[in-house]
């Protein structure tokens, strides 16, 4: 392509105080995530992100109670009614009685839920190797535990 058909590029802006903001290079970072999860799995497997990482918890936890998920998924009781509903309705879902308690619940995948929850859960090596290609795998680590940390509740 002739460098001379090109639009120009803007120059980069200064980030002056937003260098320091946390939720500001979060926020950018997200535009790429977001990007990559619905290039690799939100079109391919017709996902939500709430959808996906409720699959990939019901994965590798089982019997998990309708609180314990929401509680993982950061979701209120009221949304994960409906997130838990939609998984149900597409046969990727069963809910049991509890049978220690029978006013509570169990969340189990049905066999469609386990092997999409599958198909996802290989998926996301190709978006992880997209998303790492700039970081180190100790950068990765290092990543991950950070963000792990700044997802916990602020300490009273």
């Amino acid at each position: 392509m002739d460098t001379r058909t090109r639009p120009p590029r803007a120059p980069l802006l200064d980030s002056g105080a937003l260098r320091g903001v946390v939720g500001f290079h979060i926020a950018r970072a997200s535009v790429t995530t977001v990007e990559s999860f619905d290039r690799h799995i939100g079109t391919p497997f017709g996902l939500a992100k709430v959808e996906f990482s409720a699959l990939m918890l019901l994965l590798a936890n089982e019997d998990v109670s309708p609180k314990a998920l929401a509680q993982a998924l950061r979701i209120t009781a009221p949304k994960l009614s409906l997130l838990l509903d939609r998984l149900q309705e597409r046969g990727l879902l069963l809910r049991r009685p509890n049978p220690e308690d029978g006013r509570s619940q169990h969340l189990l995948l049905t066999r469609a839920g386990k092997q999409l929850a599958t198909q996802t859960a290989t998926a996301t090596q190709a978006m992880e190797a997209e998303l790492n290609q700039h970081l180190s795998r100790a950068e990765h680590a290092m990543l991950i535990e950070l963000l792990d940390k700044l997802a916990r509740p602020p300490v009273a």
